[in-house]
């Protein structure tokens, strides 16, 4: 007997459905992270999106916290970094600085994923890796490159986590000169006696892009770093 036809339909559509899987759910969460930004992914989002049930996802990531931490570790997926260079030292920790705030700026909203999170990833742990080996490259007592391995990813997601936010604020047709130029006006604007340090530093306080203002903060980091290397010598 012929098999009505809204059977074989049935069992067609689910042959052809990818089988679900961790990958796809970290890139489901990517997409949602790019159209809706980190708010908008839950478990129970990603599943809608994966035409599935929540449950189904927890066969293949555990928790919230654990895609968390699949993210952070797809960003830095495939990252090749050179070996460390006590010659080069200073310049390799920067380099990977530059890095990490590139790979967060490719995928904006990570960065809340990252802030009060311990990358444990394999690819995360690589680059953190290195990081250590840059850092003891450079003479560094073991505290101090303890706490730095700490302190310039913090600085790092902050600043990613700071030009998301104040993007999605402003929005992608604000003019970042323009609103340097009403916020110089604003503290141009106070009370002399009271201000004098804001009303003296209008100008100053608003100048510097982006990538100016954090090649500043990575060269106090690593001057401060390479200060008490010289001191330890």
């Amino acid at each position: 007997m012929p098999e009505p036809p809204w059977g074989a339909k049935t069992r067609r559509t689910r042959a052809a459905r990818t089988p679900l899987s961790t990958e796809r759910i970290v890139d489901t969460a990517l997409e949602l992270i790019a159209k809706e930004g980190y708010d908008a992914v839950t478990m129970r989002r990603i599943a809608s999106a994966l035409d599935t049930g929540p449950s189904s996802l927890y066969a293949h990531v555990a928790s919230k916290r654990q895609l968390d931490q699949l993210l952070i570790d797809r960003i830095v997926q495939g990252v090749e970094l050179p070996e460390p260079d006590p010659e080069r030292w200073e310049e390799q920790v920067k380099d990977i600085g530059r890095l990490f705030l590139a790979r967060l700026q490719a995928y904006p909203g990570v960065a809340r994923a990252a802030i009060g999170n311990i990358p444990l990833g394999f690819s995360a742990m690589r680059a953190s890796e290195r990081l250590l080996g840059y850092l003891r490259a450079g003479g560094l007592p073991d505290r101090v490159v303890a706490y730095a391995a700490d302190l310039l990813p913090l600085y790092i997601n902050a600043v990613a986590f700071e030009q998301n936010v104040r993007g999605s604020a402003t929005g992608a047709d604000a003019e970042p000169e323009d609103f340097r130029t009403q916020l110089r006006d604003y503290f141009a604007a106070f009370p002399a006696d009271q201000f004098p340090n804001f009303i003296a530093l209008a100008d100053a306080l608003v100048e510097g892009d982006d990538t100016e203002r954090f090649e500043f903060g990575l060269d106090v980091i690593v001057s401060g770093l390479a200060a008490v290397a010289a001191r330890e010598r």
